[in-house]
């Protein structure tokens, strides 16, 4: 099979190409490798997938519509990932426009693709639990309304899933949206808050504590997530609208001071803490109801943070050494 994803040098496209390639299918990766966090690991990600059978790679902004017509034209994928997003809640405070560019204009790019490239199956792509913005109904569901964005972010992976749907309505693509909570890992995003936190403490730095600690999140390990990616490929759809969402969460939301412990724990360094009030577009809870996504895709998460947060720190340990050294 062939396989289009975007965000592919990204930290979710990075190991989703990379497990996609190893079982023998042939991936077109796109990424515009901008420096929202240090470009150094994005092209690092990319030295590691260009090594493997079956990648090729365009460099490319999937807001640039003629690029993306190209692209579809000449590569004629059976299925697209499309993982590319500008990310990031408390950025979209301040760069705006970015997020319309990529998570609006770059989402419609894509649509547009695969409604004119026949050969497409089925598109399947990321939307965030951000969506379920204020709502206080826990876990999440998605039973659940989502129509209270409290950050542009959210707004735009709202969008994207409105528009998703009316695709699969007009045109019969099949489009499968998943709903990404807290994901985490080796090779993550810097500006996420076990990357810095883990920056923070070794540098002997305070770290950010916002609403003193009282903050919960579904941390989901990124090997759980490429599983849910992958399945969602091939999950069957209604014929007649073919879109479905999922979340992908880890079923349980951890505080956010629990979580620092762990990090402690596992660096064997005390956190310095500087704690503060709530982030305008931040919410207090995340919690995934999953009970969907495993009867339809089989998802049953099986790492807890205390597995995944040391997989992620030695990673770390290992990366940074090694960067130092070169």
């Amino acid at each position: 099979m062939k396989i289009l994803v975007t965000g592919a040098a990204g930290f979710i496209g990075f190991h989703v190409t990379q497990t996609l390639l190893r079982r023998g299918d042939d991936v077109v990766g796109i990424d515009n490798l901008n420096d929202y966090y240090d470009p150094r690991l994005k092209h690092d990600r990319l030295k590691i997938l260009e090594k493997e059978n079956g990648f090729s790679f365009y460099k490319t902004d999937i807001a640039d519509r003629e690029s993306m017509e190209t692209i579809f034209k000449d590569t004629h994928p059976d299925c697209v990932i499309h993982l590319a997003a500008q990310a990031g809640v408390r950025y979209s405070l301040e760069n705006p426009h970015a997020y319309i560019q990529s998570n609006i204009v770059g989402h419609l790019n894509i649509l547009e693709g695969c409604r004119h490239t026949i050969s497409v199956k089925r598109l399947v792509y990321a939307s965030s639990s951000s969506v379920y913005g204020g709502n206080t109904k826990q876990p999440f569901s998605v039973e659940d309304r989502v129509d209270h964005p409290v950050s542009l972010y959210a707004a735009t992976k709202k969008s994207d899933e409105l528009m998703s749907e009316c695709y699969a309505r007009l045109y019969g693509i099949q489009c499968v949206g998943l709903r990404f909570f807290t994901v985490y890992g080796p090779w993550g995003r810097p500006d996420m808050a076990y990357f810095s936190f883990t920056q923070k403490i070794l540098n002997d730095e305070a770290i950010p504590v916002f609403n003193h600690g009282k903050m919960k999140r579904d941390f989901t390990y990124i090997d759980d997530v490429v599983q849910g990616i992958l399945a969602s490929m091939s999950v069957e759809i209604e014929e007649d609208v073919p879109h479905k969402i999922y979340n992908l969460g880890n079923n349980k939301a951890e505080e956010l001071s629990d979580f620092i412990a762990v990090i402690e724990q596992s660096l064997d360094k005390a956190a310095k803490k500087d704690y503060l009030p709530m982030q305008a577009g931040d919410v207090v809870e995340t919690y995934a109801d999953i009970e969907t996504s495993a009867a339809d895709l089989n998802y049953h998460p099986s790492v807890p943070i205390k597995t995944g947060i040391p997989q992620f720190i030695k990673w770390y340990k290992e990366y940074y050494k090694a960067s130092k050294g070169n």
